[in-house]
């Protein structure tokens, strides 16, 4: 494992950790269409279908679904389908690109799913370097000093180990 994926992994463990911060009372916007469930499993009962744009109120995280209130009606929508905040305003899209979960799948069993999600195949081959976003990206990175600062503050203590040999 190269350094670049040691540093990702941690930069997804520190996003992970705090993903659940400031959620209640945030608002957020459908970025895909998708139906509000009952309970936060794909095979819930559906409650009602969402368009593209509709405005929502999130009230609470589980795994990787909001709970959210649109119009009368609340319910659980998949994380993937919500941008965060005001579309207009520029929203927080790590809640489009990063889903640590787990759930039930459609099949009763239970199913953990953990990495970088939601890019269907079309919009990865439609995909384009942008030098400002990447920049953006590389902006939040936090030096080897303030990392160490941060996890001697949780009172956390470095380990080693060995990685998988590379096949």
């Amino acid at each position: 494992m190269s350094k670049h994926n040691g540093w990702l992994m941690a930069l997804m463990v520190c996003v992970a950790m705090h993903s659940g911060i400031a959620i209640a009372g945030e608002s957020g916007t459908m970025s895909k269409a998708d139906d509000m469930k009952v309970e936060p499993f794909r095979d819930a009962k559906s409650v009602k279908a969402l368009a593209v744009g509709e405005k929502l109120d999130i009230l609470s995280k589980q795994g990787g679904w909001f709970k959210v209130k649109a119009g009368k009606a609340t319910g659980w929508v998949h994380m993937l389908s919500v941008r965060k905040g005001d579309a207009k305003k520029g929203a927080d899209n790590a809640s489009g690109l990063l889903a640590l979960s787990s759930g039930r799948a459609g099949t009763g069993k239970v199913v953990a799913t953990t990495g970088v999600r939601g890019l269907n195949e079309e919009e990865l081959k439609a995909a384009t370097f942008n030098e400002a976003e990447l920049k953006r990206a590389e902006a939040n990175a936090s030096s080897k000093a303030d990392s160490a600062a941060f996890a001697k503050q949780g009172k956390l203590v470095a380990r080693s180990f060995d990685y998988l040999p590379a096949k």
